[in-house]
């Protein structure tokens, strides 16, 4: 069974596809209808998801069998002045997920977790849901994420429901993962894991992580950012190859050394320890890289990416 371990730079993403080591799904009971026993519905969940599984009760019954099966709850925004279930959730002895109702304050919001310690149980992930933009959208309210992580110490979620567009946005301003709605698709769970792999290790995760305390810690770091850097240069890549196919003379007989030497001292200003000596060969490589897989494209007529 998967364990809820949020926060130390990871940033996990929770929607009805997992994938990935710190990736999880979230199950609604409410939602089920017409409703089936719960445990039976988490049975069903637990055999498609290898990672951490998150529910949302109906109610305060059946909790004991339901956390058999589990690895946290989640309290609905809309549910969380039902004290008693917050505390019948809380004495489970799981992680919970408590989200924001859309009307609740940061004071209100927090308080339902500090409820959760009261009754015995710290191990309380905060979710900012916030309110329905245009469409419907889910539109969590950033400023007040970062507030509750700030003020609470808590690792905090950002709902996006199915529109990963925030993704980006909600990982830069300090979310420790994505919730996205369960029945979100693959392709709505892609984009947001991609958006925080490449965010998450570039921006707000470096952040609230620190300098690493030991050689396996750095080395995860490590690993993290060369994920994001893979990313970043497949993009690239595959930008490159379109500036070669709209230019009269591509290839390599069209490169533009004068502009790749400004290329390489604008980044410098973002990379000064390293400064444009060190990063000329390393732009040089990455460049010819793209120009190789540009050639490679038209010479087996791939289309553009």
């Amino acid at each position: 069974m998967g364990d809820l371990s949020l926060g130390g730079g990871k940033v996990a993403v929770f929607g009805g596809v997992p994938g990935g080591e710190q990736d999880g799904r979230w199950i609604s009971l409410r939602g089920d209808r017409p409703a089936r026993p719960a445990a039976e519905v988490a049975e069903e969940a637990r055999a498609a998801c290898p990672g951490v599984l998150l529910a949302e009760p109906r109610s305060a019954d059946g909790l004991a069998d339901l956390a058999r099966l589990v690895d946290g709850f989640v309290v609905g925004g809309a549910w969380t002045r039902d004290l008693s279930l917050v505390r019948a959730v809380a004495a489970a002895g799981l992680p919970v997920v408590v989200q924001r109702g859309s009307a609740a304050s940061l004071g209100e919001w927090l308080a339902v977790a500090d409820y959760c310690a009261a009754a015995g149980n710290d191990r309380v992930v905060l979710c900012e849901s916030g309110g329905r933009g245009p469409g419907g959208r889910a539109a969590p309210n950033l400023p007040l994420l970062r507030a509750a992580r700030e003020r609470s110490g808590r690792p905090v979620l950002a709902d996006l429901g199915e529109d990963p567009g925030l993704a980006a946005a909600a990982v830069a301003a300090g979310a420790d993962g994505l919730f996205l709605a369960p029945q979100a698709g693959p392709g709505v769970v892609a984009a947001a894991r991609r958006a925080a792999l490449v965010v998450g290790a570039l921006a707000g995760a470096a952040e609230r992580r620190g300098t690493p305390g030991s050689v396996e810690a750095a080395r995860e770091a490590i690993d993290r950012v060369d994920a994001a850097l893979a990313t970043l240069l497949e993009r690239r890549a595959a930008l490159a190859g379109v500036v070669q196919r709209l230019k009269p003379v591509g290839g390599f007989a069209g490169r533009d050394m004068d502009r790749e030497r400004r290329l390489v001292e604008a980044m410098a200003r973002y990379a000064p320890r390293l400064g444009a000596v060190r990063l000329a060969p390393v732009m040089n490589a990455v460049i010819e890289a793209g120009l190789h897989l540009a050639e490679e494209d038209r010479r087996l007529d791939r289309p553009a990416p």
